[in-house]
């Protein structure tokens, strides 16, 4: 469930946020170079938010003796990168999805067993 909410923030963050964010960068007075930089970074922090969601959902659901760690250690990941969106941006959406998805996984990845069988 928590990979779900992570995919579905970064869906969000690509698809709806990053055009209000590309006009806004593009009619700034930031050097061009800053303004490819600031729209990339954007983009990024989405895709490597699939990905960590993938990486979570092939740990739970394949039965191996490293699911656990790995799903933890993504959801502890998750829970550093929701304390410093909210330290920067403070409360909004992102940081609601970013929180809830951490918590999830990481409750989540404390049910699994340690063995693989």
């Amino acid at each position: 469930l928590g990979a779900m909410v992570l995919i579905a923030g970064a869906l969000l963050h690509c698809m709806a946020a990053y055009p209000k964010v590309s006009t806004a960068v593009s009619a700034s007075n930031l050097g061009a170079p800053l303004q490819r930089a600031l729209r990339t970074v954007f983009l990024l922090v989405g895709w490597d938010w699939i990905v960590i969601a993938i990486i979570m959902l092939i740990s739970a659901f394949t039965v191996t003796k490293l699911r656990k760690v790995i799903v933890l250690f993504c959801g502890f990941a998750l829970l550093v990168t929701a304390a410093v969106m909210l330290a920067f941006l403070g409360w909004f959406a992102g940081t609601d999805m970013v929180l809830a998805s951490a918590l999830m996984s990481f409750c989540g990845g404390l049910l699994f067993q340690n063995t693989a069988g």
